[in-house]
């Protein structure tokens, strides 16, 4: 079946992916335990406050057999198409060179000795210039198209650079290898002399890292026009959210109401118990409306889908995928078997009291088929750890040690542990299930580790 992956992102979020195949449908399940002392619950970080802020769902074409060698050469010229013809065969190609170049280089940088690593090194620097020289070999005259190919030939040109710059400098050691190095080294001064030339940057922006990353990220998601598809989250429920206010609303207002109408009746006169009684009336309605607005709601909203998220082609505004999103807090009785078994499998210690937040996700393809050279798009959701930690207590500890007759110390940071289940069910109703624990401080996650892993069909 298709795999799943579940990796760290940034410093204190982690991603999961998984691919997609056409009119494909899949589930996807996770559990998390947070422990009682970080402070999480329905009170203090409820579910739309994170889903807002810190789950990000992407869509994207995608191949995982994606190398140099196999970048199909997309580029073609104005006379052969429109104008959005042109923008989407020249962001396909730009990104696909993206895409392997990444993986390319992933690759080699796992090379450790000299004799594997500067011969593969040499090799994709000659397949990357092969393809730069693609890509440049047709300059459109229209000024609005010149201004796509600009913007694609600029990050490109920055992105080569940048990508063997970070090679040659995890590069292993050794002064037999000093002209490839110098070969490498040649591409990278060569890049970006031809940007110089060009006046693709002002000196402003390359006298400032920030400003140069800054424009080159904005270019490469100009970029992904086309390959990344766009979304529309939309609210399932806040018309029913709008019902059930109005309704508990109309029924306090009434009961307030018929408790006002017998208060006048025995009271022919406005006294200081009137006035005291309606007070009391009016503040009972007030303490009682929220609450049980907020009983009642989480009541009939529980197991049901809370967004939808419909992802389009840029260009012909297509539906490609349709994502329905449930997240809610649950209790332990609501645990399906096999993940109360594996959170039941932790050690003793580990076994503390914990709030349980349940994220599902169901994906369907409306598209029969993708753009050439795609057999598969990617589904990446991004999960945001920082309101987690946001209560954890600051600073560091201290271990103390006896050295003989020595007292000696140690400074020691405060760790937490969230544990994970992952249960992923595809089309065919087979589903992979892992536990994680992930091991975090305020500042960073330090380690995600896979305890289990099962498939049942």
């Amino acid at each position: 079946m298709e795999k799943i992956k579940l990796t760290q992102d940034e410093s204190l979020s982690i991603k999961i992916s998984y691919p997609l195949l056409p009119s494909d449908q899949q589930r996807l399940d996770l559990y998390f335990s947070l422990p009682d002392e970080m402070g999480i619950g329905p009170k203090t970080l409820t579910e739309e406050q994170y889903f807002h802020s810190s789950i990000q769902s992407h869509s994207a074409y995608y191949s995982d057999q994606l190398h140099l060698p196999l970048v199909r050469s997309r580029f073609v010229s104005q006379q052969k198409g429109e104008q959005t013809d042109y923008r989407l065969n020249l962001n396909l190609f730009s990104y696909q060179i993206r895409i392997a170049l990444d993986t390319d280089i992933t690759h080699t940088l796992k090379l450790k000795e000299c004799e594997d690593f500067y011969p593969q090194a040499i090799e994709l620097a000659e397949q990357i210039s092969g393809l730069l020289k693609k890509l440049r070999r047709y300059t459109p005259p229209d000024k609005k198209l010149k201004a796509f190919y600009e913007n694609a030939d600029n990050y490109l040109s920055w992105q080569v650079e940048q990508s063997f710059l970070k090679l040659l400098s995890r590069a292993p050691k050794s002064a037999d290898y000093s002209s490839e190095r110098n070969f490498l080294l040649a591409l990278c001064r060569r890049e970006n002399q031809y940007r110089a030339d060009n006046r693709y940057n002002s000196q402003l922006t390359l006298s400032d890292p920030n400003r140069i990353t800054n424009k080159m990220r904005l270019l490469q998601r100009l970029i992904e026009y086309g390959v990344v598809f766009q979304k529309q989250v939309k609210n399932l429920n806040s018309n029913l959210n709008r019902m059930v206010r109005g309704t508990v609303t109309a029924v306090i207002m009434a009961f307030v109401t018929l408790l006002v109408l017998n208060a006048r009746t025995n009271f022919t006169e406005v006294t200081i118990a009137l006035v005291s009684m309606l007070g009391i009336v009016y503040g009972l309605r007030e303490i009682f409306k929220d609450d049980l607005t907020r009983i009642i709601w989480r009541w009939i909203q529980k197991g049901r889908p809370r967004w939808k998220v419909i992802f389009t082609h840029s260009v012909s505004k297509v539906r490609v995928a349709t994502q329905t999103l449930w997240l809610e807090y649950i209790r332990n009785r609501d645990l399906p078997q096999q993940v109360d078994h594996l959170f039941q499998t932790r050690r003793q210690q580990n076994k503390q009291a914990a709030q349980l937040l349940h994220f599902r996700s169901d994906t369907k393809v409306n598209s029969k088929s993708f753009l050439p050279g795609y057999d598969a798009i990617q589904q990446r959701l991004n999960f945001n750890l920082t309101p987690f930690i946001r209560f954890l207590k600051k600073g560091e500890g201290r271990l103390y040690s006896l050295d003989g007759s020595k007292i000696t110390k140690q400074a020691v940071e405060r760790r937490y542990q969230i544990n994970l289940v992952l249960v992923h069910t595809n089309k065919q109703h087979q589903q992979q299930v892992q536990r994680y624990k992930i091991t975090l401080n305020r500042s960073h996650i330090i380690n995600i580790e896979a305890i289990r892993s099962t498939e049942i069909n």
